[in-house]
């Protein structure tokens, strides 16, 4: 087909466009990051190679590359490729769609239909798919920041195969800023020089979308305020200006990092709330992976506070299991919820110095074989052997316990775990004290 403009007209139109739009990968072997849907032997590498594509679901943050992996397969396979948008789009435009792929399925023109946002559609409009997908009239490729699980309905769902695309890392980030700057028709004209690369990666937050609009306004800006100047500067002042937003001063792999962790850290430990909020705070401003700090919350519930309250460590990883589930920025409810519970809550190491003490006994010599009596039986001769003779079992004993030498025979019982008698751990120390009298005594 001829085009509609001229030459001149398309260079005009290509400038005018985003800058994400502009430097849109052109192959897969230019998509930067997801390495684990489109390195070597991962499927979707596998599926290029074949030119079979099941429909398929990407699930994932925004500016990740969904469109882009959409636009990628329908020019790979050449496919008639539809876009539809599930703010835009009803039943009533989805049956016209569906009619035309049959149209051109009969011509032999296969269709790949790509919805955004596909979690937005409600069930008539996802139901006015499923025949469709089933029979292959189209290829379905749905895009969400949604979980699907959640979001479409176990029919379709049963239908496509379901991908999760990650964050960008800041080593991605970069990269495809850096190939914007040495490809992209007008950027790499211009001598630029990012000087607030820390900035320009938390104001990203893992989105490439993000970052090339953000560079782009930048330049744009710069041209300006540094008129005549050889070398267009991008610093913290020019992002901050053109974006109206401020950004903490935080390196997520220096100083500042450690220092803010172990203010959190501290902040918790310290039964301050709203510390532990501002720190939490500071972090998520600035971009921190939010897996990180829930790892560190479950690392902390039994820490530092351990079995005077048990509840804690199950309301750290539920943290975990949420940010990993709903992602940023709604996880920022989930973690301060859960901060302000491991800051409120009783303190207790003991669980935690109580196993330091033991691995110290072990590093320090003591014998760690293990009894005849607390060995397994399992074969006729190691009963012949003397394998689990004379081991009493608890269970057959009033209140389930019995005096018994758990230790090598050789080493004399050693107290490593001192409860404290904070919160629910006094009850653990009450108990300890009753069974185990020539160990654990009243303080």
């Amino acid at each position: 087909m001829d085009s509609l403009f001229t030459e001149q007209e398309q260079q005009e139109l290509q400038s005018n466009a985003p800058l994400a739009d502009r430097v849109r990968p052109a192959t897969i072997e230019d998509v930067i990051g997801q390495e684990h849907l489109l390195g070597t032997g991962a499927p979707l590498r596998t599926f290029f190679s074949s030119g079979q594509f099941p429909s398929i679901l990407f699930w994932g943050p925004p500016g990740v590359g969904k469109t882009t992996l959409a636009l990628l397969i329908a020019k790979h396979i050449s496919y008639d490729f539809i876009r539809l948008s599930a703010i835009e789009s009803g039943v009533k435009e989805m049956r016209e769609v569906i009619s035309k792929a049959e149209l051109m399925r009969r011509k032999g023109k296969r269709t790949l239909l790509f919805i955004d946002e596909i979690h937005r559609f409600n069930k008539s409009q996802q139901d006015a798919l499923l025949h469709a997908v089933e029979k292959g009239i189209v290829t379905l490729v749905g895009a969400t920041t949604e979980n699907p699980s959640f979001e479409v309905n176990a029919a379709l769902l049963s239908r496509c195969q379901v991908y999760r695309l990650r964050s960008l890392t800041d080593e991605d980030i970069r990269a495809v800023l850096e190939h914007a700057i040495a490809t992209d028709i007008e950027l790499k004209e211009l001598n630029i020089t990012i000087e607030a690369w820390d900035t320009l990666l938390t104001i990203s937050g893992g989105d490439a979308r993000t970052a090339l609009n953000a560079l782009d306004l930048s330049v744009r800006f710069a041209k300006v305020a540094q008129a005549g100047s050889e070398e267009l500067r991008i610093t913290r002042e020019i992002l901050e200006t053109v974006l109206q937003q401020k950004t903490a001063q935080y390196d997520k792999h220096g100083e500042t990092h450690y220092d803010t962790i172990s203010a959190f850290i501290k902040s918790l430990r310290g039964s301050d709330p709203d510390a532990a909020l501002f720190w939490l705070a500071k972090m998520i401003d600035a971009g921190e992976d939010a897996r990180f700090i829930a790892r560190r919350m479950v690392v902390f519930a039994s820490e530092d506070i351990g079995n005077a309250d048990p509840l804690a460590l199950m309301v750290a990883v539920s943290v975990f299991q949420a940010v990993e589930f709903i992602g940023m920025p709604e996880a920022r409810i989930n973690l301060a919820q859960g901060v302000t519970y491991l800051a409120s809550t009783v303190k207790s190491n003991a669980s935690y110095m109580g196993v330091e003490k033991a691995l110290q006994a072990i590093r320090g010599g003591v014998s760690t074989s293990v009894p005849l009596h607390l060995r397994n039986a399992p074969t006729k001769l190691m009963k012949q052997e003397g394998y689990g003779k004379e081991y009493h079992y608890p269970h057959n004993y009033p209140n389930h316990f019995v005096i018994e030498h758990y230790f090598p025979t050789d080493v004399q019982p050693i107290t490593f775990y001192q409860p404290s008698n904070q919160g629910r751990e006094k009850n653990i120390a009450d108990r300890l004290q009753q069974m185990w009298t020539d160990r654990y005594t009243e303080e």
